[in-house]
């Protein structure tokens, strides 16, 4: 058994995906499993993994007809032999003593989950940038405390809902039977939280050992805008989760600012006029169905959540009504207006199901 089962999902990432590999197979721990899922990819990505793989016998490749991330990283752990599990994407990269820290520190606390700081890396300057810190960030005890997750309430506002600033234990993961959701975007926020919620042992190492990449030629609009509704149903998996383990009253208020926020953060990524579509979405149905509306202002931890989300409400009003409304959008709101009657109706968990069978159809 390697004591880290490393798994990189890859679509299409040679431009970065030599660095990636390179920060892993350098690490100062040799004795790791390296498992890179290729989702499918058309470019020079599986001449890359063939060379890496050649040249270092950790590194297994394995293939996957092109879904997303999420089913990529499923695939991985399937064949993962590891004791700890560590998650990275193909373009960004590790400290070379990233899993040698993590894991002494996981052995000696016995924790299940480790945190671990990271940075971004601003590709066009050739710099590094520590990031704004979240609004609870304080709420995490000191580095090196070992901690239970449910003696921190503002858990999602504290810690962010991507795996690879944490090192996971993985008999803890299979223990609770935990998957990534098979979804184009988003696909790793209720892994990670439900992770963490349950954790019984937490423990957080101050160093920077993750490198984040931030490069002008991505564009989170043109990304997002085939997947604007993956975050919801993440939300809602998160949600049922919670409620299934009798753990959503400890964590009700976290989770709905975080909802809030986390609804008002995927405008901001939108273009028209599927941005549109989104404010339609959300003022007439998700925020409810997500139990944000009916909360007084004292309920928010930011005020201005509140007044941005009044505003959010009501311009769904007339998100997709009117002559300034683009065609692409009056047709989307007429398909989504039945998808309001079938959520009234039926509910969320059989329209989401209808939703997807669609999609699959017409794929």
């Amino acid at each position: 058994m390697p004591k880290v089962s490393v798994i990189i999902p890859v679509y299409n990432g040679e431009r970065y995906l030599r660095q990636c590999l390179s920060s892993v197979c350098a690490q100062t721990l040799r004795d790791i499993e390296i498992l890179v899922v290729d989702d499918g990819s058309t470019d020079g990505t599986a001449d890359i993994l063939r060379t890496y793989a050649q040249k270092d016998g950790r590194v297994r490749v394995l293939t996957q007809p092109n879904i997303n991330a999420g089913a990529a990283r499923n695939h991985g752990m399937r064949h993962a032999t590891g004791e700890y599990y560590s998650f990275l994407d193909a373009d960004d990269f590790f400290e070379p003593d990233m899993l040698e820290r993590a894991v002494a520190c996981a052995d000696e606390t016995g924790s299940d989950v480790v945190l671990y700081g990271y940075d971004l890396y601003l590709e066009e300057a050739g710099s590094f940038e520590l990031p704004k810190k979240r609004r609870a960030e304080e709420a995490l005890p000191a580095p090196g405390t070992v901690f239970a997750a449910r003696d921190i309430p503002d858990l999602f506002s504290a810690a962010v809902g991507w795996p690879w600033d944490k090192l996971f234990r993985a008999s803890y993961i299979r223990q609770l039977n935990l998957h990534f959701q098979e979804q184009r975007t988003t696909n790793d926020l209720l892994f990670v939280y439900a992770a963490l919620a349950r954790a019984g042992r937490v423990t957080l190492l101050e160093r920077v050992l993750a490198h984040y990449r931030r490069t002008g030629r991505d564009s989170l609009s043109t990304t997002r805008e085939k997947s604007w509704f993956c975050f919801y149903t993440a939300l809602l998996a998160l949600r049922a989760q919670l409620i299934e383990w009798e753990l959503f009253d400890r964590y009700e208020r976290d989770f709905v600012n975080y909802a809030a926020e986390l609804s008002l953060w995927q405008l901001n990524t939108l273009a028209q006029p599927v941005k549109n579509v989104l404010v339609y979405m959300l003022g007439r149905a998700w925020l409810e169905q997500l139990g944000v509306t009916g909360r007084s202002e004292s309920y928010f931890y930011d005020p201005e959540t509140c007044r941005r989300l009044d505003e959010l409400i009501k311009a769904s009003e007339t998100a997709l009504s009117g002559p300034v409304a683009p065609d692409k959008a009056r047709g989307l709101g007429d398909r989504l207006r039945g998808g309001l009657r079938c959520l009234r109706e039926h509910g969320v968990v059989y329209t989401l199901r209808l939703a997807l069978a669609r999609l699959k159809k017409h794929r």
